[in-house]
């Protein structure tokens, strides 16, 4: 579908919008504004990652926003995110999306709507902003449950599927971070030495803030794996050390056992009428050497 949300006679430059366009709908838009087909095809490619890239006649810009419908268990750039293509020249602006998304009305509303809006560069501007914030509450939300599975780790609660939940999340983190990374030549081109203004660098601070968000996150998910696993092997340690310590107990109690379970005729003190009682104060003097040895050396 075409729409045409600004005009040059009203806002001094064109805004066609794009959505879920058929190939003769992106054949006309290409024809009218001489794209160049490479541009053309990476716009409908729906896994593209964020590009800048410079034509002889206008600028192309790919930007992944956060998808509001994303599962639970979504872990790939396709599935956590939506993709926004721009060609813009000074003249016109041109957005392509595949899927619906109230950024591109929102946008409208607040800058072409209310005329707070002038050029095409405010208006990339803004669509970047837009873009951007929608990272600030899915960034809560993964804090929040990196939050509660901290909680669990450090309370040693194994019920609940620790390590698959922060593996999501970890891949949700990373894919996230990765696609900021890539972001920020856009960022940086928008506000360039040449045109920056009050309103490019205001995105470039929201830029830097959501990055170091997804950064901090990042760091803190790697330590909570890190700690987890430590813990899950000094548990598993723990329970070493103590059947280490019955096999102790056990060892020198089943060797008596043993000597005096072979059936041999002749045999030390098989006819002594104290030596079943002898043997067990032997066993019980063993093992009564052996915890106190373990105590003193703080095994125990």
């Amino acid at each position: 579908m075409i729409r045409l949300l600004a005009t040059k006679a009203l806002n001094g430059f064109d805004w066609i919008d794009l959505s879920a366009p058929t190939d003769e709908e992106i054949k006309q838009v290409a024809g009218q504004y001489a794209l160049h087909e490479a541009s053309i095809k990476d716009s409908m490619q729906p896994d593209h990652l964020p590009k800048y890239e410079l034509f002889d006649n206008y600028t192309f810009i790919i930007f992944r926003l956060m998808a509001p419908d994303a599962a639970h268990e979504a872990d790939t750039i396709q599935e956590l995110t939506n993709k926004l293509s721009v060609f813009f020249t000074k003249e016109y602006l041109i957005t392509v999306h595949r899927k619906e998304h109230p950024l591109v009305e929102q946008v409208k509303i607040k800058r072409i709507d209310n005329g707070k809006c002038d050029s095409t560069l405010n208006l990339l501007n803004a669509l970047i902003r837009e873009s951007l914030l929608t990272f600030e509450q899915p960034g809560i939300k993964l804090s929040e449950t990196l939050d509660y599975y901290e909680e669990r780790v450090f309370l040693r609660q194994q019920k609940s599927p620790i390590l698959r939940g922060l593996y999501f999340v970890k891949r949700k983190i990373d894919v996230i971070r990765k696609l900021m990374l890539l972001s920020f030549e856009i960022v940086d081109n928008i506000d360039s030495a040449e045109q920056s203004n009050a309103y490019t660098r205001d995105l470039r601070d929201l830029y830097v803030r959501t990055q170091t968000l997804f950064d901090s996150l990042s760091e803190n998910t790697a330590q909570l794996l890190s700690v987890y696993f430590s813990l899950a092997s000094q548990r598993t340690n723990e329970t070493m050390r103590v059947l280490t310590i019955f096999s102790v107990f056990f060892m020198p109690l089943t060797f008596v056992a043993g000597i005096y379970g072979m059936n041999f005729e002749h045999m030390p003190e098989l006819a002594w009428p104290y030596g079943y009682p002898a043997v067990m104060a032997l066993m019980i003097a063993i093992s009564a050497a052996i915890y106190f040895w373990f105590k003193r050396k703080g095994w125990l």
